[in-house]
Formats: C-alpha cells, sequence, structure tokens
C-alpha cells in the first residue's frame, strides 16, 4: 500500500467531505490516507515546507505554492454569501480601522488576503486561531477581527457587530464567487495519481451528500461548535456544487483571485497551470 499523508482542518465541512475517502467509504486500489487535522494556517505552513502530499489550503496560500502543488477539481469551498466578516465592539466603517490591530485567523488566509485586497491600510494584523478571535475582539485585545467558519454564526451572541462582509465585497466587485480554499496535490505525485484521487474526493463529496447521517459522529468529534444547527448551516454554506467540481465559473474566480494578489505584488507570479492536467 503507498502511503499518502492528507492534511486538512477540524471544521465541519471538511470532516463532512472528507469522511468517506478516509473511513473506507470510497475505493483506493493502492493506496492509503492518512489523516492529519490542524487549523487552516497549520496547513499552510506545512504545504510551504511541502510536508503533505494532499492538503487543504487557502487559496492566499496557493499563489505561494503553485510550483510544487497542484489544485484539485474537487473539494473546494467556494461559494457565495459565505466569506470572511470583519467584525468589532461597535458599528464602524472599515476604512476607521486603518492603521488598527486586527486578528486574522492567519497570514496565508484568503481573509487575509481579502482585506488587503479590499482596501490598503491594514499592516497591524495579529495572527491568531480562528476560533479565538471573536473573544479576543469582545475582550479589546484587538479592535477588530477577521472570523471565518462557526464563528460566523455566533459572534453576535458576543455583542459584535459586522463592519464588513468581505465575500460580498468580493463578489459584488467581481461578480464572481468567493474562492476560500481548495484541496492541492504534490505536482511530484504524476498526473495519472493526482486524477485518481481527485475522482476519490468527488465521490467523497457525494457520499456525505447522499448519507449526511454517517457524517455526523465523526465531525461532532472536531467541531469546535458542536449543536447541531450550527453544523448543518456550516456544511450548507460551504459545500455545494463547488465542491463537487469546480467548473469553469469556479475556475474563473480562483483565477481572478490569484492575478488581483499579483497585480497587488502579494504573490509571485507562476506560469504552471493550475491543475495537472
Amino acid at each position: 500500500m503507498r502511503p499518502l499523508s492528507l492534511g486538512y482542518s477540524p471544521c465541519p465541512n471538511d470532516t463532512f467531505i472528507f469522511y468517506a475517502l478516509t473511513h473506507g467509504r470510497v475505493p483506493l486500489e493502492g493506496l492509503q490516507i492518512h489523516p492529519r487535522l490542524e487549523d487552516v494556517e497549520t496547513l499552510n505552513t506545512l504545504a510551504l515546507d511541502q510536508a503533505l502530499d494532499l492538503t487543504k489550503i487557502s487559496y492566499h496560500a496557493f499563489g505561494h505554492l503553485r510550483q510544487d502543488y497542484a489544485l484539485l477539481r474537487s473539494g473546494s469551498a467556494l461559494g457565495r454569501g459565505c466569506g470572511p466578516l470583519v467584525v468589532a465592539r461597535q458599528p464602524r466603517e472599515l476604512a476607521s480601522l486603518r492603521g488598527c490591530r486586527i486578528a486574522i485567523p492567519g497570514r496565508l488566509t484568503t481573509a487575509n488576503l481579502l482585506l488587503q485586497l479590499c482596501d490598503e491600510g491594514f499592516e497591524q494584523v495579529v495572527v491568531m486561531p480562528f476560533h479565538r478571535i471573536i473573544a479576543a475582539v469582545a475582550a479589546g485585545e484587538v479592535e477588530a477581527g477577521v472570523i471565518i467558519h462557526e464563528s460566523r454564526f455566533t459572534y453576535q451572541e458576543l455583542g459584535l457587530h459586522q463592519v464588513l462582509d468581505l465575500g460580498h465585497w468580493w463578489e459584488t466587485d467581481t461578480g464572481l464567487p468567493i474562492p476560500l480554499g481548495g484541496i492541492l496535490a504534490r505536482r511530484s505525485l504524476g498526473a495519472e495519481l493526482i486524477e485518481t484521487i481527485d475522482c476519490a474526493l468527488q465521490q467523497s463529496v457525494e457520499f456525505a451528500q447522499s448519507h449526511p447521517e454517517q457524517t455526523r459522529s465523526y465531525i461532532k468529534q472536531h467541531s469546535q461548535e458542536l449543536a447541531d444547527d450550527v453544523i448543518d448551516s456550516h456544511i450548507a454554506l460551504y459545500v455545494n456544487d463547488f465542491t463537487r467540481n469546480l467548473g469553469n465559473e469556479g475556475v474563473g474566480a480562483i483565477t481572478t483571485l490569484l492575478q488581483r494578489a499579483e497585480a497587488r505584488g502579494l504573490i509571485s507570479p507562476c506560469a504552471l497551470p493550475l491543475f495537472a492536467r
């Protein structure tokens, strides 16, 4: 059996889509998947070190990884109405946060990239695990925070206010869905094996959508927020048709994000194609 390391986050959308792939529900002849669950910024850093064969990453990080990793067509978190939110203790405008301390879930997260692309003057970022950000904002450790995942559904419980929906800004500005995270494979695995893995991941997504009850126990083992309604909302927001296959619109959104990041000098240009073939 050929071992392959696979990194993904403990968030419900990832544990949902990878359940079948990592629990023997999808045939992978001759391959043995070894999962490693980490927060998104840790996965981004591991990929920069080429420590994983397959991994979930932020599309911001992919901009720095294109020489060594190819994108899979399945498994992405990409859609509409699902972007990161900037939140603060009081209602305020984004421009008022220039020069302020803003918590982000990682320098290589798409959340941070969108913040930097949206406007300028947000260099005073403070990196912390995504699940700590709303508490840090509420406690006054930082003036604002960029929140993702379950925090999008719970920040109001701490009395916080939305400053800007970065996903809405992106959709309005580009007309495209927001590309948040995708699944990469080391280019050195070869195009044929990468395609096999991609097909298996699509089957894993389809299994989860057809048998959601079988994934629930695994999701709850790892979720920061165990309430069923929050888990269901999270999955409904981040798992969609783009997760099964990016399609032309999804590819266009990713390409636009990377082109804008290149134009701002936030990532280096790369001549390699997004996919292995």
